[in-house]
C-alpha cells in the first residue's frame, strides 16, 4: 500500500511553564490579555504534522512520501527522516524561505500555548500531489490552507482515496474550507473539540458528517478513542497506559501514524487504533515528537498488556517489516 502524506515540515520549540496558566487569566479581562510567562526549559525539536506523521510510519516499518515544503536550513532534518524510513524526495526547498517553525509552551496541567510560524510552507500549493505518482491512500493532514484544499481536490477529482486531518487549522478555516477538505474523505481525524469545530463552522450534524465521510476517528485524550462509520456501531478504543507523562506534543500524529500504518497492513479499524494508540504514549512518555524509541519485543510485550495476547497476535508479523 502506497501512502503520501502532505503536511507541515518544522521544527518545535518547546517551552515548560512551572505553574498553571488558568492561574494568570481574568475572563473579564480577555479582551485585554497581555502575559508573559517565565519558562524553566527550552527543547528545540524536530516536528510538523507531516513530517511526525511519517515519522511515526517509518519506525513502523513503513515507508510513506513525505510532501511539503521546507527551507535551506532543513538539510539535516530531512536526512534524519530518511534514516528513519521517510521517502522525502517530494519535499519542495524553497528559495528564500526559513522552515517553518512552531513554539509551544506547556505549564502544569499540560495546557498548551502555541505560536506557528508557516514560512517555506507556504510554497506547499505550489505542489502538484497528481504529479507525484500513483498512490493507495493520501493523507492530508495540517498544511498551507491552499496545498490542503488542492490536494483534497486533486484526490477527488482522481478518485484517490484520502484521510482529512484538519487539526489545528481548523481554527483559521471558514466552512467552505472545511466542506472543501472533508468532503468524500475516507478517514477524517479530529479530537473531541476540533469535531465540534467542524459542526459549528460547516453546520453539518454528526450524521451530516458520516454521510460525506467514510470512517471518522475522533480521539478523546486519556479517554480513547471513538471511531464511526454510518450505520454501524461505534468502535471504542481505551489509551495503552503511560510509564511516565514528559510532554503531550505530537501525540495525535502518532496516533494518526500508527493507525495508517495498521491500515496498511491490512488490520481491522480496532487494532489500527490500538496500534496508534500505543505509539501515541510513546510520545507522551518523551519530550518531542520524534524523540521515542522501542525495540520490537518491547512494543508487542506492552501492547499484550494494553490489548490482550489476541491482540497481539495480529500485530506481531507486521511490527518492524516493509509495507
Amino acid at each position: 500500500m502506497r501512502i503520501a502524506v502532505a503536511g507541515s515540515i518544522a521544527t518545535d520549540h518547546l517551552f515548560t511553564f512551572e505553574g498553571r496558566f488558568a492561574d494568570s487569566l481574568l475572563v473579564e479581562q480577555l479582551s485585554k490579555i497581555s502575559l508573559s510567562f517565565l519558562a524553566s526549559d527550552l527543547q528545540v525539536r524536530r516536528g510538523g504534522t507531516g513530517a511526525n506523521i511519517a515519522f511515526g510510519m517509518g519506525v513502523l516499518g513503513h515507508r510513506p512520501l513525505l510532501v511539503g515544503a521546507v527551507g535551506k536550513d532543513a538539510g539535516d532534518y530531512l536526512s534524519w527522516l530518511q534514516e528513519h524510513g521517510v521517502d522525502t524526495q517530494a519535499v519542495r526547498l524553497s528559495e528564500d524561505k526559513a522552515t517553518a517553525r512552531f513554539t509551544c509552551t506547556t505549564d502544569d496541567d499540560q495546557a498548551q500555548l502555541a505560536t506557528f510560524y508557516p514560512g517555506a510552507m507556504a510554497e506547499a500549493a505550489e505542489i502538484d500531489i497528481a504529479a507525484l505518482g500513483a498512490f493507495d491512500l493520501v493523507v492530508i493532514a495540517p498544511d498551507d490552507p491552499g496545498a490542503m484544499l488542492r490536494h483534497s481536490a486533486s484526490c477527488r477529482d482522481r478518485g484517490v482515496a484520502f484521510a482529512a486531518d484538519p487539526s489545528q487549522q481548523l481554527a483559521f478555516m471558514d466552512g467552505a474550507s472545511i466542506r472543501g477538505l472533508v468532503e468524500g474523505a475516507s478517514y477524517l481525524f479530529t479530537n473531541a473539540y476540533e469535531a465540534e469545530l467542524v459542526h459549528d463552522k460547516t453546520g453539518w450534524s454528526a450524521d451530516d458528517v458520516l454521510d460525506r465521510v467514510g470512517v471518522r476517528v475522533i480521539t478523546h485524550g486519556a479517554d480513547g478513542i471513538v471511531i464511526s462509520r454510518k450505520g454501524e456501531d461505534d468502535i471504542t478504543v481505551p489509551v495503552a497506559p503511560a510509564r511516565q507523562i514528559a510532554e503531550p506534543t505530537g501525540v495525535g500524529d502518532a496516533f494518526r501514524a500508527g493507525f495508517l500504518t495498521a491500515t496498511a497492513w491490512g488490520l481491522s479499524l480496532e487494532r489500527a487504533a490500538q496500534v496508534g494508540a500505543l505509539l501515541a504514549t510513546h510520545v507522551v512518555e518523551t519530550v518531542g515528537t520524534q524523540e521515542y524509541a522501542f525495540t520490537k519485543a518491547d512494543f508487542l510485550s506492552r501492547f499484550t498488556e494494553a490489548y490482550g495476547e489476541a491482540a497481539c497476535a495480529d500485530i506481531s508479523t507486521h511490527i518492524g517489516t516493509d509495507h
